[in-house]
This record gives C-alpha cells, structure tokens and sequence, in this order.
C-alpha cells in the first residue's frame, strides 16, 4: 500500500482544483469586494452607524470576503499541483477516479479523491482525509474496503480506478 501524501504535510492540488480556487479568488477581488464596498457606502446612507444593521451586516460581509482572499492566496502560494502523470490509477491515491459498489446495498458511486482545500462532497470530489478517503487510499482494483462512518460501516468493492 502507498504512504498517505498528507505526511509530507503540503497543499497539494489537482489541475482543476487549483483552477477553481483560482477562479473562486478571482471573483472575490474582482466582482465581491467591490459589491460590498457599495453596501458600505449605501448603508451609510442610513443614518447613525451604532443602531445601522445594514452597515453592520455590510461589514461583517466585508470581513468575511478579506478573510476568505487571505486564505485562497495562502493556498495557492503552498499548493502543490498533481501533474496529471503523478494521478495514480494502479492504486487509488491523491487525483483518483474511483468506482466502488456499496456492497450491502448495490449501489455504484464514482468520486474522485481530492485534497480537503478542494473537497466537494455534492460534486463527488472526497477528500482524502474523510473517512471514505481514508480508507480508500492506497486499495487497488478488486479490493474491498470498509468505511465506519456516523451511520455504521459500509463495505466497498473498488471496481475501477482512472484519471
């Protein structure tokens, strides 16, 4: 079995996971900053800034983008990013596709294992340090893995492995 990439303990980023960080960032300095600039400047407009709940939700929104620019830019300046060569599919490592059927239930479920920063469960992109990454990682073809979770444990037969 392969060693987990997260003992190195660096960011490390798929193509598209890098590019949609890239993209997230993108938008907050160019659309949504700019947006809450203007409900600053509007909800001054609203009389006495102590008893102003616009201009408090403006600066609580205000504070949130900043602080969110901070961290994309800290992670794009850490991340490492997966060349498409370095996606294994021997193994199910870091970049993945993963095909498992649940094997209590039959169902089949492909996602593809990411690093947290790019995490999106809705999207099927599981990060690596999530119960089902964690035990997933490293299995080959064929293998059956099993994943504890809240709900109880549920067995996976992996039934491929691409990029």
């Amino acid at each position: 079995m392969e060693q987990h990439p997260q003992a190195e303990e660096d960011i490390v980023l798929t193509e598209s996971g890098r590019n949609k960080i890239e993209e997230e960032l993108d938008r907050l300095v160019t659309v949504e900053r700019h947006e809450v600039a203007n409900r600053i400047r509007d909800a001054k407009d609203f009389g006495e800034l102590t008893e102003n709940a616009e201009y408090e939700a403006a600066k609580n929104a205000q504070a949130f983008v900043e602080g969110r620019i901070l961290d994309l830019k800290r992670i794009i300046s850490g991340a490492r990013t997966l060349s498409e060569e370095n996606i294994p599919t021997e193994w199910v490592g870091l970049g993945s596709t993963v095909s498992v059927r649940d094997l209590d239930y039959g169902d089949d479920w492909t996602l593809t294992l990411v690093s947290p920063y790019e995490a999106d469960p809705d999207q099927d992109r599981i990060s690596d340090l999530s119960p089902v990454g964690k035990s997933l990682f490293g299995h080959r073809v064929g293998e059956t893995v099993q994943v504890k979770t809240p709900g109880g444990i549920t067995s996976y037969e992996i039934t491929a492995i691409t990029k």
